[in-house]
């Protein structure tokens, strides 16, 4: 704790992205902003083939963050068995065999990558050059669309689908953005209203999404003061402004309160922090891909990071979240048939404060 008892915070940058689909930061024209945190949420590759799968995790392997927490999506589809072997093979130009080498390759990169399929875990940062800090991040690949591509679900199935997010989430990262929120192409709101009505539940600090390509930016959701969270939405929705397409500025979003309005928002961690120094010599990982144990990770304990599973909360109180960030990290800046060409964006950094879990660096 910092003096008096008070909770310590510090600023995470978070580098976010989505809908790469097989293209590299160097092929896309853009290089990764230094950060503590890289979150991709889906589509990391075109058509899911082992080739592209094996080009796309070696980019995210290499990047330089503590932490990097990836989700899939529809166009992954080696990444859902049960999809695939229905509709892969025909409609994908692919094996069973690759899918097979696709999964054992995302197992491998586990050590290193936090990969979630629709499943959380706690991170906590222990870098000695990094913040120190610590968050509880949901991550899930489903989104809804027509047609025969991966984690796909019917509207019916969303409310129980959604509902399976955490309620102390600090950070949701899903592959399809929320019903009216960084959603638009064309004139048409198509994302999901269970998953918007979700997050008014849940309230986190950071909600990261992408599928909808020409939907990319960010809000800062305010939401409603009801007393009944689950049924309430949002009093007020305000879009932020970044660099347009083609710039070479950052796209930064501050939610610290240094260059922009605080969040005003806190995580559920701030009341629960009583991890002991001992837990710093076990760090391990868990990964949520189909018959995935859970490993130790070398290049975690080089960095003496903590990842833990998710264990739940009962009881807690959301009064105190009262706005969420919602960003549409989409790299790839149209969708198929690229009428105008190919056009990329920049990766969208996030600043945000979270609480301090080291002791020692807490100043004890």
């Amino acid at each position: 704790m910092g003096k008096g008892g008070q909770m310590a915070f510090q600023k995470t940058r978070i580098v976010c992205v989505s809908d790469t689909h097989t293209y590299t930061p160097r092929e896309a024209g853009y290089n990764l902003p230094a950060g503590d945190v890289l979150i991709h949420a889906g589509d990391i590759t075109n058509r899911g083939s082992l080739t592209e799968l094996r080009r796309s995790i070696e980019w995210i392997l290499d990047a330089d963050y503590e932490a990097k927490i990836v989700v899939a999506g529809n166009h992954d589809v080696t990444l859902d068995p049960t999809f695939h072997a229905k509709h892969g093979p025909p409609d994908h130009n692919q094996c069973l065999e690759e899918q097979e080498e696709c999964v054992q390759l995302i197992k491998e990169a586990s050590s290193s990558i936090i990969y979630l399929n629709h499943s959380s875990t706690t991170v906590r940062l222990a870098r000695p050059d990094g913040p120190g800090t610590m968050f509880k991040v949901f991550g899930s690949p489903y989104s809804r669309f027509e047609g025969h591509w991966a984690f796909g679900y019917e509207l019916a199935e969303a409310q129980d689908l959604w509902a399976q997010i955490p309620l102390d989430a600090d950070i949701v990262v899903t592959h399809s953005p929320p019903q009216f929120h960084c959603d638009r192409r064309d004139d048409a709101s198509l994302g999901c209203p269970e998953l918007r009505r979700a997050l008014s539940r849940v309230r986190p600090m950071l909600a990261v999404c992408g599928h909808i390509h020409e939907g990319r930016g960010y809000e800062r959701v305010r939401w409603s003061t009801s007393s009944s969270p689950g049924d309430s939405l949002e009093e007020q929705s305000v879009s932020g402004s970044l660099p347009p397409t083609g710039s070479k500025k950052q796209s930064l979003v501050d939610l610290t309160g240094k260059k922009q309005e605080r969040l005003d928002n806190v995580s559920f961690l701030e009341k629960d922090n009583q991890t002991s120094q001992d837990s710093l010599a076990a760090p391990l990982t868990t990964s949520s891909i189909p018959d995935a144990q859970s490993n130790v990770s070398e290049s975690m304990q080089d960095n003496r990071q903590l990842v833990e599973p998710d264990c739940g909360v009962t009881g807690v109180d959301v009064s105190a979240r009262k706005e969420t960030c919602i960003v549409n990290a989409a790299i790839m800046a149209s969708s198929w048939p690229y009428k105008t060409g190919k056009k990329f964006n920049v990766p969208i950094v996030v600043d945000l404060e979270l609480p301090v879990w080291n002791k020692l660096q807490q100043g004890n």
